[in-house]
């Protein structure tokens, strides 16, 4: 879809559709006032008659509105005036775009983002109001036979900027959002991709799409046999079990001045997780295609930047492998050695993101970074904790967990830091190997960290556990493009915009 930005009268705008908020007892937003004035009180006199009283959820279409020049009037509710922030300001948006793609006005335009104050700036209306927009009309069609088409879609939204003076403001805005949405919906359209079309080839193809349509990305694929002569042993023993081999896809942006050191995103690419010999669940499996979120996101995230001509060099690193049982797949009780030369006792073949992200960990040591920020789906136990609200953080440097934490606050895709206190180590003490890749029931998600930290030494290293925000389950169920925004915040402000 196509967005801009609007200014001017009003009463005065030529649109198909035009979309006013209407708080709690009808009260009007302040648009919706200059409208009303505009109409000689038509709006007021209309509300009067009861259809809609601006309780949150509801809308009401108006058409031929005397003294405006807009075709229709999409009244939609606000709830209390106290109340509203940005989760209401998200979900009108929400309900809108769908609305307005349903009754054929193809173009409109969005006169909520006005309604900004001290938490919620113009800044995060306009981001806002693109995304959620773009999760309202966000469909994964690509394998389904045959497709209902909308003769008549909404194609085009301006949002309406009453004061003139924030315009190049909004318009950075805008630029911004509408990478990051389409960051995410790549993120989205990955992740929903069955396993069987979505394997680490796939994923390797993907990043060498995005590396052809920008000479500023250089994207290299390591192979088995290159993986093997550096010593990957950990990520190696877990594509074992598959027949589909193991890609380890580095996708380096140079938007930033040659010597800066980069800062580096390695997400976990487990295209299919069916948990190897310790094997899930039949129930629900079928989400386990969601096991590469982490990767799926890196890729959406260095889109994203390419978009924003970000000056920053960026580096992403997917370790993309399958995880299924087989005569050759790890067995629990097996021992296998890392890239740095630690030892690992393999307790539970279903704890394998870990393996495959230990070694593109070490692998990260050449790129000397600035900071390196691993996302995975890693453990169920971050959904136990957290639940669907909020991605794990744990870091082993102060500065950079804030830096992530303040990201998350702005753009409202948060996280919720956990202690990565050195209590939690002894856990992971094996008696035949350097480590256990399991810690036992308690502090799941804390002692996977521990684990990762073991090969974070030599930089500054933050991990997000993912796996109750990637995606929904239930009858909702498909991605939802998460931390795209938290990244490509943090990203932006690193480059100090």
């Amino acid at each position: 879809m196509e967005y801009s930005i609007k200014t001017g009268d009003p009463a005065k705008l030529n649109t198909a559709c035009l979309v006013v908020g209407i708080f709690s007892k009808r009260q009007l937003s302040p648009l919706a006032q200059q409208l009303d004035k505009s109409s000689k009180g038509a709006l007021q006199r209309i509300l009067k008659r009861g259809d809609m009283n601006g309780e949150s959820g509801q809308q009401l279409l108006l058409y031929d509105l005397p003294g405006i020049q807009a075709e229709r009037i999409l009244l939609i509710g606000l709830g209390k005036q106290r109340d509203f922030g940005r989760k209401q300001y998200a979900k009108c948006v929400n309900s809108a775009v769908k609305s307005l793609n349903q009754k054929h006005a193809i173009e409109a335009i969005w006169g909520l983002s006005e309604l900004v104050n001290e938490d919620f700036s113009l800044t995060q209306a306009v981001r806002e109001t693109v995304i959620s927009a773009g999760a309202g009309l966000y469909q994964f069609n690509e394998t389904k036979s045959e497709v209902k088409k909308n003769q008549r879609p909404l194609k085009r939204l301006a949002l309406f900027l009453h004061d003139r003076r924030h315009l190049k403001a909004a318009q950075k805005a805008l630029y911004q959002a509408v990478a990051i949405a389409d960051g995410m919906e790549l993120t989205k359209d990955l992740a929903n991709l069955p396993g069987n079309i979505c394997t680490p080839g796939y994923l390797a193809d993907q990043a060498r799409k995005l590396g052809r349509n920008d000479s500023r990305l250089k994207v290299r694929i390591l192979d088995e046999k290159q993986m093997a002569k550096l010593g990957m042993g950990a990520l190696l023993s877990v594509s074992r079990g598959s027949r589909q081999p193991a890609k380890l896809i580095i996708m380096e942006y140079s938007g930033g001045k040659p010597a800066a050191k980069p800062v580096v995103l390695v997400g976990k690419g487990l295209t299919f997780d069916a948990g190897g010999i310790s094997l899930k669940p039949s129930a629900a499996m079928d989400e386990m295609k969601y096991d590469m979120c982490g990767g799926a996101t890196v890729i959406g995230v260095v889109k994203a930047a390419i978009a924003m001509e970000l000056p920053i060099n960026l580096i992403g690193v997917v370790p993309a492998s399958e995880n299924l049982p087989d005569g050759d797949a790890n067995k629990p009780g097996d021992i296998v050695t890392s890239m740095s030369g630690q030892t690992i006792e393999i307790l539970n073949t279903d704890a394998e993101g870990r393996l495959i992200l230990c070694d593109a960990l070490t692998y990260c040591e050449r790129f000397n970074p600035a900071a390196v920020i691993d996302i995975a789906t890693l453990t169920g136990a971050c959904i136990v904790a957290l639940g669907n609200q909020a991605s794990g953080l744990m870091s082993n440097n102060e500065s950079l967990a804030n830096e992530l934490l303040s990201a998350g606050n702005d753009t409202g895709d948060r996280a919720w830091q956990l202690p990565l206190w050195d209590d939690y180590q002894e856990q992971l003490d094996s008696n035949f190997a350097d480590m256990a890749n399991i810690g036992g029931k308690g502090a799941g998600t804390i002692t996977a960290a521990c684990f990762l930290s073991r090969y974070t030494k030599k930089f500054k290293w933050a991990h997000l556990d993912i796996a109750g925000t990637a995606w929904r389950s239930g009858a909702n169920k498909g991605a939802t493009g998460r931390p795209v925004g938290l990244l490509t915040q943090f990203l932006i402000k690193r480059c100090g915009l």
